[in-house]
């Protein structure tokens, strides 16, 4: 049992051969697309960012076979992977934690571990598509995202806090934004209602608190699914 978790070229250091090659190929292959379906599971992808994670631990398992203890070799391949990073646009928590699972799992068949390569992918495939699925970490369906314009006449310190106190059981400021020219604030919170099916009389009486303009009030989107 234990031989499944060895190396394939643990004898040689400085060469291998065509059988280890096309086999770690195949088994990176085989776990990149395991890996691009359970991110696809549940979840917005592009089909660009599907095939970099069918195809990423193919092209680290490659690139660690061929660098093989050679210190030059592995100290330029690190720097071509900072530029790439630092080319890149930014990514959701999600792609860069499918990113990295993509890359140890290149890192291991590149070594010759597809024992443990295949272990570690179904380890972690398995507790984020259990973490997908259950409501671990999600914010309360009472949570939204409210945006109100008011003149610049209203005090928006504490303009609300009555009707505030009345529908909301939490409420916190996130921002203000001068508009039109200085003449008007947009003020965002993030709010929790007491009672959902409350929520038109709560527009309604903040419509007579600020002169009837804008009021939008939705999901929380935040960007702070980015690492």
């Amino acid at each position: 049992m234990s031989e499944l978790f060895n190396s394939l070229y643990m004898e040689s250091t400085s060469a291998f051969s065509i059988t280890s090659f096309l086999l770690c190929t195949v088994s990176s292959l085989v776990l990149g697309g395991f890996i691009a379906w359970t991110y696809m599971y549940r979840n917005q992808f592009s089909k660009g960012f599907v095939m970099t994670l069918f195809l990423l631990p193919a092209m680290v398992q490659m690139v660690i076979m061929l660098v093989n203890g050679n210190v030059g070799a592995g100290v330029a391949v690190m720097g071509a992977f900072s530029l790439v990073r630092f080319r890149s646009v930014p990514g959701s928590a999600k792609e860069i934690s499918s990113i990295f699972l993509a890359m140890a799992v290149g890192l291991a068949t590149g070594m010759g571990y597809i024992g443990f390569a295949v272990v570690f992918a179904v380890i972690i495939c398995g507790a984020m598509v259990g973490l997908n699925l259950s409501s671990f970490g999600e914010m309360g369906e009472r949570v939204r995202l409210l945006k109100i314009t008011i003149p610049e006449n209203l005090d928006y310190s504490a303009v609300f806090d009555d009707i505030f106190e009345q529908f909301l059981s939490n409420y916190q400021m996130i921002r203000v934004k001068t508009t039109n020219m200085g003449s008007l604030f947009r003020i965002e919170y993030t709010i929790e209602l007491k009672d959902q099916n409350q929520e038109k009389q709560f527009i309604d009486a903040l419509r007579c608190r600020n002169g009837n303009l804008e009021i939008i009030c939705g999901r929380s989107l935040t960007g702070k699914e980015e690492l």
